[in-house]
């Protein structure tokens, strides 16, 4: 997303709003306003001569402004017009505060002066239209083009808004702006534009924003809503962010009835396509926010509570712009998750993967997920079915699918082994000869180029080789032994891929679990090992 466009359009509209004067004079000069260049020149110029000085004066000018604002207030409660004009003022010293944004080197002595809580306490100034424009400096002062080479200035700055509970003043403003009013509606998209470049700059924001204020509750609602906008498109964009690296707001989410929210939102485009570009992106960071919510276990389980995988099957079933992203998000639910795996058999999920496993995917419609992607995500999604499904008829039934018409899965599973074992081939050659340039590489570094380049995918074939081997199906496996001889393979080369995937199986989920994977792994590796 490109928070550029909303920001300038922002800006512009609240000089245009607060210009009073006529346009004669540009007419009269052919269209040019010669006052309006003088301006900007000034303002060139003043950036140019920005220093500690200047910074100084511009703070004690604000500060000044602040106090006459509050004497005023106080003075005259019941009597808007006695601090109106005050109002103005404190709206104009703000304005120029964000000149500050050309010289972000000086943040350490904007902090140093003491004037964040001043600019802070003002998010929640009984005038809601001086809150907005803090929420404009703020954006303006961390944004990502300002901060992107000035990182130790932006984490001082950062660091000292965070101190003064930038993130509770932001929220408690966003929950009071109204969806009715123009500039509050800007504003709302200012505030999360803030909140993203908060997390850009320091990415632990993303889990204390969610302990410390009400914003998650606010984007579900904001989600919850019918009807699309620029700002629900951004709210579900902020929540994908929110959740991508971070268990803790996953699993929070997902007791605040995040799973159900997010699939009903997605469910409006099981039968119809997104109107719009904008309105496309929104869908597919819904997309992103449920795989993210589908990592801690307990949420797979609300998934499967919520019928989710019914619904990403209708969804495939429709063969609408959201049939990929469908399959990524099964994907997610099924891996290390037997019940959604079950359930999939149970719901006939298995006559609505396979045709797109061989290849029948409809690309039109999925520009955004390339046929290669979704290849691997139905590689992964088989892979856990195999998994998952242990025993019984669903067991029965999903190797059944790889006997009916003449054994063509397991000649597609093939047709894929042998392309992702010579992508691996090529990157492995490609990374022996940077080695003989002299490029030193580790060996877990030259692990994760081959995975990029397809070996992950390849050691799931030959995991899903190793369940049809050691199901001790005769013609199985006598189609299988054919193969890898009309390929001049044995089955020493896919247990060869089968020991580097056992070897490098890591411990995230703890001892026991890479115990577990381990064995399973293990006995595929001794049953093609035994065979003759």
């Amino acid at each position: 997303m490109d928070a550029s466009d909303n920001r300038n359009n922002h800006t512009t509209k609240r000089k245009r709003d607060n210009y009073d004067g006529d346009d004669t004079s540009a007419v009269a000069n052919g269209g040019v306003d010669f006052s309006l260049l003088e301006e900007i020149e000034k303002s060139h110029n003043s950036i140019e001569a920005l220093d500690l000085k200047t910074l100084k004066k511009l703070v004690l000018s604000f500060e000044r402004r602040l106090k006459d604002n509050i004497a005023a207030r106080l003075k005259y409660p019941d009597q808007p017009e006695k601090f109106a004009d005050s109002e103005v003022e404190l709206h104009e010293e703000i304005e120029k505060l964000k000149i500050l944004a050309g010289a972000p080197e000086l943040y350490p002595d904007l902090v140093n002066l003491n004037v964040i809580p001043s600019i802070l306490d003002l998010l929640v100034h009984d005038n809601t239209d001086i809150a907005i424009d803090v929420v404009g400096l703020l954006q303006d002062l961390t944004d990502e083009d300002v901060l992107d080479e000035n990182d130790e200035f932006g984490v001082v700055l950062v660091d000292c808004l965070i101190e003064n509970n930038v993130l509770e003043s932001l929220v408690q403003n966003l929950l009071r702006l109204s969806e009715s009013d123009a500039d509050e509606v800007a504003a709302v998209y200012s505030t999360l534009s803030t909140i993203e470049n908060l997390i850009e700059v320091k990415p632990a924001v993303a889990e204390m924003v969610c302990e410390r204020t009400k914003l998650m509750r606010w984007i579900v609602g904001k989600i919850k809503v019918r009807e699309f906008d620029s700002n629900k498109q951004y709210a579900s964009e902020i929540l994908a962010i929110l959740l991508q690296s971070s268990a803790a707001n996953q699993k929070r989410l997902g007791q605040m009835n995040g799973v159900d929210v997010v699939l009903q939102a997605v469910a409006m485009y099981k039968s119809r396509d997104p109107r719009s570009l904008d309105e496309e992106e929104m869908v597919e960071n819904l997309f992103d926010c449920l795989c993210c919510l589908l990592m801690p276990v307990e949420n797979k389980e609300k998934f499967l509570k919520a019928e989710g995988v019914e619904l990403m099957i209708i969804i495939m079933n429709q063969k609408k712009l959201c049939y990929g992203s469908a399959i990524r998000a099964l994907d997610f639910a099924m891996t290390n998750y037997p019940a959604a795996c079950e359930r999939f058999v149970d719901v006939m999920g298995l006559k609505t993967a396979f045709p797109a496993f061989m290849g029948k995917i409809p690309t039109s419609k999925n520009k955004k997920r390339s046929k290669e992607e979704l290849e691997e995500r139905l590689i992964s999604l088989v892979a856990s079915l195999f998994g998952g499904v242990l025993k019984g008829s669903r067991r029965e039934r999903l190797l059944s699918k790889f006997v009916e018409n003449e054994f063509e899965k397991i000649d597609r599973l093939m047709e894929l082994y042998m392309r992702y074992s010579n992508r691996v081939k090529e990157e492995s050659e490609r990374l022996d000869d940077i080695e003989l340039d002299d490029l030193e590489m580790d060996e877990d570094e030259k692990y994760n180029r081959k995975l990029e380049s397809g070996l992950y995918s390849l050691q799931l074939i030959a995991v899903i080789l190793g369940h049809l081997w050691t199901s001790e199906h005769p013609r199985i496996r006598a189609r299988i032994e054919l193969l890898l001889k009309q390929q001049k393979l044995t089955k020493n080369d896919v247990k060869n891929v089968l020991q580097e995937y056992h070897d490098n199986i890591g411990d995230l989920d703890g001892p026991d679990e890479k115990e577990k994977a381990q064995a399973k792994i293990q006995k595929f590796i001794t049953a093609f090992a035994d065979s003759r």
